[in-house]
């Protein structure tokens, strides 16, 4: 996490947003590292009933000891202890409203909307509305709905800081002790970020956070050498995180989209231990989820940062929204 502060510090400070006054602070203590895993059989089917004794977690090949064991199973919670906190869920949500995405808004307004419809309520919703600015609003699960009507009414135009607003998003999402969700809605271009590529995909590579890019194509022709890079960095982002790149081209495919991501939370495990390591430095750690059956694979984030970090902040341009 240490890139993390270093990026966020070389970005001017972010306006304050509800509760107004400070920029966000970031644990110092990482006691247990938590790991989302998704795994699926030899047929791609998700499996949602392996226990404990399943999984074994290396840390830079390293067997750890599980402190936590959670897993969802549909509505139903089944773990120890520390289930409850483990699987609860604090969503992100980004729209892109830029000019590469005018031609496919309204689409993209309708996906985040049916989205939101049909996923259950998060603990907290984190949404970020960017082009140039970056416009961030946060919504607790007794008001999520009231923020349907801003999805729904949402203009854009303007260049795109796509890479500093996952920036801002990851910077907000530390120290919550759920599972981290991004969904984000966009065409994977970047026009005018102080954040660079090469920055923000090692900021991601250390997070906690699975990333659901739903990927528009925008202003971008099929097929181009210019849509190759958008889409190699979404794909980037879900490989690096456990999570999974869609691309709906219509209305019609966004029931499907929003029914496997769904699928996926409701099948998810989450497994934490306490670091063995003997090292006390911020180099990235590396993690590997074994499984105890054959032909099964696991899908979860490929390592994390252990160092503890301080306050950050946000970008040029970033705003609250009331």
């Amino acid at each position: 996490m240490a890139v993390l502060v270093a990026v966020l510090g070389r970005l001017p400070p972010i306006a304050a947003q509800d509760p107004p006054s400070t920029a966000p602070v970031f644990p110092v203590d990482l006691d247990v590292v938590n790991v989302t895993v998704t795994v699926r059989d030899p047929a791609g089917n998700l499996v949602s009933n392996l226990k404990r004794d399943d999984f074994v977690v290396l840390e830079d090949g390293r067997p750890q000891t599980l402190q936590v064991f959670a897993r969802a199973r549909g509505g139903e919670l089944v773990g120890d202890d520390e289930k409850d906190k483990a699987l609860t869920i604090d969503l992100g949500l980004m729209l892109d409203t830029s000019e590469s995405m005018l031609s496919e808004l309204k689409l993209s307004q309708e996906a985040a909307t049916r989205f939101l419809e049909n996923i259950p309520r998060a603990r907290d919703l984190l949404t970020i509305f960017f082009d140039h600015d970056i416009r961030i609003s946060r919504y607790d699960s007794e008001n999520q709905q009231g923020l349907i009507e801003r999805l729904q009414t949402a203009k854009g135009g303007g260049n795109t800081a796509l890479y500093d607003a996952i920036t801002v998003y990851l910077s907000r999402a530390q120290g919550a002790t759920g599972r981290k969700v991004l969904v984000m809605f966009t065409d994977g271009e970047d026009s005018v970020s102080t954040t660079t590529l090469t920055d923000v995909l090692q900021l991601v590579r250390g997070t906690e956070v699975t990333i659901f890019p739903i990927a528009f194509r925008g202003g971008i022709p099929a097929g181009s050498q210019r849509a190759l890079k958008p889409m190699a960095f979404m794909r980037e982002l879900a490989a690096m995180t456990g999570g999974e790149v869609f691309q709906p081209s219509a209305s019609r495919d966004l029931a499907t989209v929003y029914q496997k991501i769904l699928d996926q939370l409701s099948a998810q495990y989450v497994l934490g231990f306490v670091s063995d390591s003997p090292r006390h430095d911020a180099k990235f750690r590396r993690l590997k989820v074994e499984l105890g059956h054959p032909g099964l694979k696991a899908r979860h984030r490929t390592g994390y940062y252990p160092a503890p970090v301080a306050a950050a902040s946000g970008r040029p341009g970033t705003k609250p929204e009331s």
